[in-house]
């Protein structure tokens, strides 16, 4: 048996609405958003008193989604500093590429959007970025030059 394929990235966020605004700016597509609660939820996390209201979001034309998740009970909880560094243990950031790299950027910084470190070239592969969003989510984009 192998790996069919990756299916989410999970992010535990407090403001649904500003994240998911962020991550359809980018060009992503809501595929779903609803409330999830009840024993089935509480069983396969782990947790009791379950209530939380997710939205999945797809890449256009592509197997690539994300979950968000806003936790009413019990409350999330903060296992790290606001805003830790690209270099801290855990997951940092979730890659896309992007047709153009300047629009986007143009897009996503007026929604909360920082632009970290510098948009710098590879070689002639890429131009490349880290942008840190809402509730400090970091986003890598690549554009494929040539």
């Amino acid at each position: 048996m192998a790996i069919q394929r990756m299916d989410n990235v999970l992010f535990v966020v407090d403001d649904l609405d500003a994240v998911l605004s962020f991550f359809v700016e980018l060009g992503m597509e809501v595929e779903g958003r609803m409330p999830v609660e009840g024993e089935w939820v509480e069983r396969v996390i782990g947790l009791t008193g379950v209530r939380q209201e997710i939205a999945v979001l797809r890449v256009p034309d592509g197997p690539g989604r994300i979950e968000l998740a806003k936790f009413h009970t019990p409350e999330a909880v903060g296992g790290e500093p606001p805003n830790p560094p690209v270099n801290a243990r855990g997951i940092r950031r979730v890659m896309f590429a992007v047709d153009d790299l300047d629009e986007v950027l143009a897009r996503l910084l007026p929604r909360g959007g920082e632009l970290i470190g510098e948009v710098v070239r590879y070689e002639d592969a890429y131009r490349l970025c880290y942008v840190r969003g809402p509730e400090g989510i970091i986003v890598g984009l690549a554009e494929q030059l040539g």
